[in-house]
This record gives structure tokens, sequence and C-alpha cells, in this order.
């Protein structure tokens, strides 16, 4: 299977939606900030391993907190994840903060300084 074939992206797609929902109904570590979006999530062709986007609304600390939070009930996000998708293997799950919204809107900023000189 490709990296960018139509099943993979479609598995990319699905895994995404259920990992929002699981981690927003299910998850219930005070660490884990509840202002957090699975932006992005990438599945490996073997479905061995996915890596998984989030984007924190809050501090560093928080972000920091939820990450490990995610990481430490990643077993369980898994065990969830293949009760609701019908998938070969279940991949192993990594959760990554995403840090594009930020650069974003610093690079925004930085745009907005040059253009007021």
């Amino acid at each position: 299977m490709r990296k960018n074939s139509v099943k993979n992206t479609r598995i990319n797609t699905e895994v995404m939606k259920e990992l929002s929902l699981i981690i927003r109904e299910e998850i219930k570590d005070p660490r884990i900030n509840d202002m957090l979006s699975v932006v992005s999530v990438e599945v490996a062709p073997d479905l061995k391993t996915c890596k998984a986007y989030i984007s924190v609304l809050g501090d560093e600390e928080s972000q920091k907190d939820t990450i490990e939070g995610l990481n430490s009930a990643a077993g369980f996000i898994r065990k969830e994840l293949a009760r609701r998708v019908n998938l070969r293997n279940t991949p192993e799950i990594k959760f990554f903060m995403d840090q594009s919204i930020e650069y974003g809107v610093k690079m925004s900023k930085l745009i907005d300084e040059v253009n007021q000189k």
C-alpha cells in the first residue's frame, strides 16, 4: 500500500475522527486539557504505528502535561480504537504536539510588524 493511497487516506481520516471522540468522551485524566484537537493522524501503511498530532490551547506546561497524559493512556486509547474501528492491526499510537498554529500566528505578527514600518 502506497503512503498516499486512497485506502490509507480513508484510514487516517477514520482514525482521526475516532481518536477525537475517544479523547473527548472516554479519557478522564486531569492532566489532559479540555481545549485540545487532533490536527492530523499518520497511520503507517503496514498499520503497525500511528502518529497523532495534537494542538492544545494553553501554556507550554499545559501542552506538556496533555501529551504526557495522552501517552500514558495510549494503551486504553488503542483498545478503544480497536473496538470502534475494524482494522486488521490496531496501530500503536504516539502523540506529538503540533506547533503549526502557533507558528502561523507568530509569522502573521511578524508580517504585520513589517507592514507597519
